[in-house]
């Protein structure tokens, strides 16, 4: 089975080594991953300018554009044959909640899944992540397990799993996103020159964080897997939305 990997942490992050390594001898790997960081790329585009892709290795590449660029241009242009499975991250740092919106590691995975090839995001929760062990073998049991019922182009798994060793994880949880209270305020200072400085707040803790949520069971010592989906419709207020706008 051919799996291409990318992530948004770049292509010398510790996390995509650690992904490569959990599929070592399960799949034939390609690597198409960002040249440097892009955390909170979300699904951005490169349009208006070429993007240059540099060869690493056998099956191996590191692109100038987003994580989105890179698997679009690796299924589009790049790669002889079609992957089978994408597999983004392993991130540095949970995706939780409202945080899939900005995401480039889930953002890299949703755009396999637009162009239908099945896809799982990877994050781990602590920052720095101490224990990618655990990551590694989260990633080959989903992996040995999705490989043997062959998923629809359409899957799109977004998995978070817990800073802890292995001995300390209870198994998967299957989950859906929660929701997080709103950010810190922005930090400002001053630079050299009397202009202001802004960096973004923390991000808020979670709000909608009971069971059944992906907070809940990462902090709950579980392995979070939550089915995402592309259609942003809110089809429960079309009706009320009709009636407001007298459509």
């Amino acid at each position: 089975m051919r799996v291409l990997l990318s992530n948004d942490d770049g292509y010398r992050a510790e996390g995509l080594q650690a992904l490569e390594r959990a599929l070592l001898g399960q799949a034939q790997i390609m690597i198409v991953a960002p040249e440097r960081n892009h955390s909170g790329a979300s699904n951005s585009l490169t349009l208006f300018e070429p993007m240059r892709v540099t060869q690493l290795g056998q099956n191996r590449w590191y692109c100038s554009g987003t994580p989105t660029d890179c698997v679009h241009i690796a299924i589009t242009g790049l790669l002889r044959e079609d992957p089978h499975m994408v597999f983004s991250g392993i991130n540095h740092g949970p995706n939780l909640g409202d945080d899939v919106l900005y995401s480039g590691t889930v953002a890299a995975a949703m755009e396999a899944r637009a162009l239908d090839v099945p896809a799982v995001a990877v994050s781990m929760a602590g920052y720095p992540p101490r224990n990618f062990a655990s990551g590694e073998r989260a990633v080959s049991g989903l992996f040995e397990r999705l490989s043997r019922n062959d998923p629809p182009g359409s899957m799109l798994l977004n998995v978070n799993v817990p800073d802890l060793p292995w001995r300390e994880i209870r198994g998967f949880k299957l989950t859906r996103l929660g929701h997080r209270h709103k950010a810190a305020r922005a930090k400002i200072s001053n630079d050299p020159y009397g202009g202001k400085l802004y960096w973004m707040g923390l991000p808020g803790h979670g709000l909608d964080a009971g069971p059944g949520t992906d907070f809940h069971a990462l902090e709950n010592g579980w392995i979070s897997v939550t089915p995402l989906q592309c259609d942003l419709t809110d089809h429960k207020r079309l009706e009320a939305t009709g009636e407001w706008l007298q459509l």
